[in-house]
């Protein structure tokens, strides 16, 4: 199915609406303790319960509109939901903040699978949105693949060492952040490996 554009700030919104939401709530409701059916609930595991279907209904509406879904975007959603559901399961937050690891770990080894092919992986999914030459792609992918190593190390050491409100403030912005200054500063490649026509 061809992919229908919608308006981008709809777009942004499906999409990093949930991840907002999850901040605020978890800001309302972590010194709170529920109980339900007898069990003691915090309010990160109740966050975490309400999050996973706020995400999966977002990209839902995403995909009504677009009629298409990225394989990264399914791949997150099905972590979000294994993982979340673990933490539900076993009352234990530690589940969804590996979550972040695993992704990160994911990406980074499929990129790195596509390495060893002399293939670059990102530029199947992206060849659309910043035309480069194949030696451009593949100084890319291979600068990506050790950046999204670095944030699953990153993302462990964070989780396992700081307390879990840093971990929050450090996953709703630090992460998205990251990625953002990432392709910033890749300006220059995109610049001298251009497959643009020039003027």
């Amino acid at each position: 199915m061809k992919e229908r554009k919608i308006n981008g700030a709809l777009k942004t919104a499906l999409e990093l609406g949930p991840i907002l939401a999850f901040f605020v709530a978890y800001l309302l409701l972590k010194d709170r303790i529920f109980t339900i059916g007898g069990t003691e609930y915090d309010g990160f595991i109740i966050v975490t319960a309400g999050f996973i279907p706020v995400f999966l209904a977002s990209i839902g509406v995403l995909w009504a509109l677009t009629g298409h879904l990225s394989k990264m975007q399914l791949m997150t959603a099905i972590l979000i939901t294994v993982f979340g559901g673990l933490s539900i399961w076993f009352n234990d937050p530690k589940f969804f903040k590996m979550k972040p690891t695993i992704i990160y770990l994911l990406f980074g080894g499929i990129l790195a699978i596509g390495l060893l092919q002399r293939r670059s992986y990102l530029q199947t999914v992206m060849d659309t949105v910043m035309p480069l030459t194949h030696e451009g792609w593949m100084i890319l992918t291979r600068r990506l693949m050790l950046f999204f190593f670095g944030l699953a190390l990153l993302n462990e050491i964070i989780w396992r060492t700081q307390s879990e409100e840093t971990w929050v403030y450090f996953k709703t912005f630090g992460l998205t952040a990251a990625i953002f200054v990432f392709f910033i500063t890749q300006s220059r490649l995109f610049q001298e490996h251009s497959s643009s026509p020039k003027e």
